[in-house]
């Protein structure tokens, strides 16, 4: 099995007023987080927690998940809703002289 960089995980460190420190997380790996008083030690205490479980997950021939920065996308996304609010959404991209696609597509970047 290939072995993944864990510094291309997804990584986020915030201020946690409830405990008075930096809780840094990884995306990838949602049941893992690093609580520091510093912040640079923060992400690094989360990516070396990363690392470990790389390689027990590989010592244990279980699947690593691999980086949202390594993974590839289509473009395309599929999306149900109901009849009601695709005929508003079709009827405010005719107002807007746009495509059902175009309005959606503009929703979600400014979401």
């Amino acid at each position: 099995m290939n072995h993944p960089d864990a510094r291309h995980y997804s990584y986020r460190v915030q201020w946690s007023p409830e405990d008075n420190e930096y809780v840094a997380t990884v995306l990838e790996f949602p049941g893992l987080s690093r609580i520091e008083s510093d912040q640079s030690e923060a992400l690094n205490g989360v990516v070396r927690l990363v690392e470990g479980v790389i390689d027990d997950l590989i010592a244990n021939d279980e699947t690593v998940p691999r980086p949202f920065s390594e993974r590839s996308y289509s473009g395309t996304i599929y999306v149900r809703t109901s009849p009601d609010l695709h005929r508003r959404l079709a009827i405010e991209a005719a107002e807007r002289h746009v495509s059902l696609n175009q309005l959606a597509v503009q929703r979600l970047a400014n979401a």
